[in-house]
């Protein structure tokens, strides 16, 4: 982590570009569900993609590699409930 090839900030880190931009479409899709979902599925996940970008900074943050390869561990398993909450929608639409 504090190598010098290492990004000085985490909004230098592609991933957390990446998961920044998942929570736009998430929220774009979402808005498109149903009103009586609001509290239920999209709150679900909406939380769980905003959690993805959320790790991977807190993590970095941290400033240790172990810790930080926990938050992406943490990142990855919210990006597994972003999907499978996606499929979920999918099938109840």
């Amino acid at each position: 982590m504090d190598t010098e090839s290492a990004p000085r900030d985490f909004k230098n880190l592609k991933a957390w570009e990446v998961a920044v931009d998942l929570v736009a479409e998430v929220y774009e899709i979402t808005m498109g569900f149903p009103s009586h979902e609001q509290f239920g599925l999209t709150n679900q996940v909406r939380r769980a993609a905003v959690s993805i970008p959320s790790n991977i900074a807190e993590g970095y943050a941290r400033g240790s590699r172990k810790e930080y390869v926990h938050f992406l561990k943490i990142a990855r398993g919210s990006l597994a409930e972003v999907e499978t909450q996606m499929i979920i929608a999918q099938r109840l639409a």
